[in-house]
């Protein structure tokens, strides 16, 4: 089959390997459409995957066409979503619920081979069935929804909470679509892209602006997320949570990020300080309000683009173009 593979840091080609073979509980997905994401700009410089050469994609949905000997739960021809989570279920983390924090955490597209191919194996208990009014080139949105899901998890938003929102792209204006509908008084967003404010704006925010300095709110937001994990926007986020505040780092930065906070401000002013990682008991729900029209696809979806422009279609990404970019083998 064919497949996009990160072969070294900085080296991406299009290729063919091998056909997937499914375990006794796995089975084999025809994908329909893989997404890209920051995370997959990460693998591209020789971070998270632990080995490479590696197939990236772990935002895919597709038809399954292949069945372990002990799958029932499935059938040939079911259209699927899937979740790339992959746990132990051993570890201390695991057996206290925090499965996202495992001490063995493996991702399809990130630590197995993903969705940037023909081709995908997948677990049938990460796999969920969509129902048929979902477009399933469409459904490559939940993964990163659900991601978004665990982040108001995290959150605990109150009903009043006024909102700040660093990054309108994927990630922030699903952020943005979740606040308007947990009860947000206010959602603000802050982005150094016209194009994406403009889309932000689009779907209803309160206030856009290319700084936080052009808003009007002296005394802080309730609730600051940064969604770019660009250490910039982290620091100046920091500085804009109001008393008894939460901010929320979202974005997925580099590791040599850091930025710099006053404990004394996080004494004094009770501000919570938190983060949010990928996905935990949210894939589901995620689905269901996707499939209930939580996002509207064609906001979100900007590209879709053959398998064989995967190296181009992250080019494209890392330049800030576009909105979701979507690969369709």
């Amino acid at each position: 089959m064919k497949a996009a593979v990160i072969e070294a840091p900085g080296k991406v080609t299009v290729t063919t390997v091998p056909d997937p073979t499914p375990g006794p509980r796995e089975v084999v997905v025809d994908v329909s459409a893989c997404g890209l994401c920051g995370t997959d700009l990460h693998i591209l410089q020789g971070e998270f995957a632990p080995t490479l050469p590696i197939v990236p994609g772990h935002e895919f949905a597709g038809e399954v066409v292949g069945l372990g000997r002990d799958v029932t739960e499935l059938s040939v021809g079911d259209r699927v979503a899937v979740d790339p989570s992959l746990y132990c279920h051993e570890c201390r983390y695991c057996r206290l619920g925090h499965n996202n924090l495992c001490d063995r955490w493996q991702a399809i597209g990130v630590t197995v081979s993903g969705g940037a191919a023909e081709y995908a194996v997948a677990p049938v208990a990460n796999c969920v069935r969509l129902p048929d009014h979902v477009d399933v080139q469409d459904a490559a949105l939940i993964e990163p929804l659900s991601c978004a899901v665990r982040g108001y998890d995290v959150l605990n938003s109150r009903l009043g909470s006024h909102v700040l929102i660093y990054g309108s792209g994927t990630m922030g204006l699903m952020m943005l679509e979740l606040a308007k509908r947990t009860g947000a008084v206010s959602v603000d967003v802050v982005d150094l892209n016209p194009e994406r404010l403009a889309t932000a704006e689009k779907l209803g925010c309160s206030k856009s602006a290319l700084s936080a300095d052009e808003l009007d709110r002296p005394a802080g937001w309730d609730v600051v997320i940064d969604a770019t994990g660009n250490a910039a926007a982290i620091q100046d986020g920091l500085e804009r949570v109001a008393k008894a505040g939460t901010f929320l780092q979202f974005g997925v930065s580099d590791y040599a990020t850091t930025a710099t906070i006053s404990p004394y401000r996080i004494y004094n002013q009770e501000i919570t300080i938190t983060g949010s990682m990928a996905v935990l008991h949210s894939y589901e729900r995620a689905a269901e309000l996707f499939a209930a029209g939580v996002l509207d696809p064609r906001v979100f979806i900007s590209d879709r683009l053959p398998l064989d422009e995967y190296p181009q279609a992250l080019e494209r990404f890392a330049a800030g173009q576009g909105r979701k970019i979507v690969i369709v083998p």
